[in-house]
């Protein structure tokens, strides 16, 4: 299990979409919105059942990513938008990752359209999360 292949699963999809701009954990000072800024996660489990994998020293297989997508726009529609696409891309793909049996991607969480002024710049920021599970092939 490599956590970069399963990153590359989420950024791969994502990126193939001439729609979205797409950012990998930071946003450049020369980026405006839309855009969708993505944080990755790669766990050793799913966080919620024990697995107690097939081998009798009880190693888990399962690795489960999750994606953290911020849809920003310059408004609270352009931020759904953006959000949209986002869906469109993700939900109920199977991405290859070498060496893993997967599933479909899922959508953990969303939330709705927020003002975020962190930046000095006004925009909407819409998180979704989205999961992949994994195990060895």
């Amino acid at each position: 299990m490599t956590v970069q292949a399963h990153a590359a699963a989420f950024l791969d999809l994502l990126r193939a979409d001439d729609r979205l701009t797409v950012l990998d954990g930071e946003v450049p000072d020369e980026v405006r919105p839309p855009y969708v800024l993505v944080y990755i996660t790669v766990d050793d489990s799913d966080g919620q059942s024990p697995d107690w994998g097939d081998g009798l020293d009880g190693d888990s297989g399962v690795v489960t990513a999750r994606a953290y997508c911020h849809s920003v726009g310059g408004s609270a529609d352009a931020a759904r938008i953006v959000a949209g696409y986002v869906r469109e891309d993700l939900l109920d793909r199977e991405p290859p990752v070498e060496g893993r049996t997967q599933g479909k991607i899922r959508k953990d969480f969303s939330s709705p359209p927020v003002k975020d002024e962190s930046t000095g710049v006004v925009v909407m920021d819409q998180i979704d999360v989205y999961r992949l599970r994994t195990n060895p092939a």
